[in-house]
């Protein structure tokens, strides 16, 4: 009985490993693409405060934020930056109802805070955007920040994307182009781009055996220093070139 059940469970074992790495080849790419399409959809981008003049007199501006800078999660390809809220801050965050974020870095408070009403006692009438903006903060949006709940959403893919791979890294078949350390380091790499290399040479084109040499987990690091700077100049080079509109940042 004991023979019988083991021989049953080894088919099983068998076709387990092998449906993993299929599943895993035509997944990643898949979660890639719907994270950076709604990663690329959510991406504030720079505007001017004649935009936000228009947004406001159309009824355009569902939620807002005033901040100081921007603050990022650090190292990992799947965060998205965020406001620094200040109340007196020089940027402004605006949301518009296709979830799409917007910001000016020159629309200092003309006075007091948009945050709430304005005071009628401060002896100062508020000016129209003062205004339109209080409006705003005090009405809120029935449905929330739909920038915010995209967001949320590419988010979630990223973390999905990343889990999966880490774990095929780490508990499945050693790599064969790289060592685990060398694909760790090259995964870091910005908008999932060492995910897609790790998918593209060691499920899509994998060597029949591995490769004399295999990358080091130095070499791993070396590649995303260079690649990572690589990467930040060609995003910089297309933005002046395209525009913030298809490259936003």
């Amino acid at each position: 009985m004991v023979e019988v059940m083991a021989s049953r469970a080894r088919p099983f074992g068998g076709r387990w490993r092998e449906i993993v790495p299929v599943v895993l080849r035509w997944g990643l790419p898949v979660l890639w693409v719907l994270w950076a399409g709604l990663a690329w959809w959510v991406e504030p981008r720079q505007s001017t405060e004649a935009q936000l003049d228009r947004d406001l007199a159309t009824g355009q501006v569902v939620a807002f934020q005033r901040a100081s800078g921007w603050a990022d999660d650090g190292a990992y390809w799947g965060s998205r930056p965020r406001p620094q809220s200040a109340t007196n801050g020089g940027m402004l965050v605006w949301t518009v109802p296709n979830g799409q974020s917007r910001y000016t870095l020159d629309a200092s408070p003309a006075g007091g805070s948009y945050l709430a009403e304005p005071d009628p006692s401060a002896g100062v009438p508020p000016s129209w955007r003062d205004a339109q903006l209080a409006a705003v903060s005090a009405a809120g949006s029935a449905d929330g920040d739909p920038g915010q709940r995209i967001g949320n959403v590419a988010a979630l893919l990223a973390g999905v994307l990343t889990v999966l791979w880490l774990g095929r890294l780490i508990g499945g078949a050693p790599p064969l182009v790289g060592t685990r350390w060398f694909w760790f380091w090259v995964g870091l790499l910005p908008f999932g781009t060492g995910v897609l290399a790790w998918t593209y040479r060691e499920l899509w084109r994998p060597p029949p055996v591995p490769v004399p040499g295999r990358g080091s987990g130095w070499r791993g690091l070396g590649w995303l220093i260079l690649a990572a700077v690589g990467i930040s100049l060609l995003v910089s080079v297309a933005r002046i070139v395209f525009g913030t509109t298809v490259v936003p940042g």
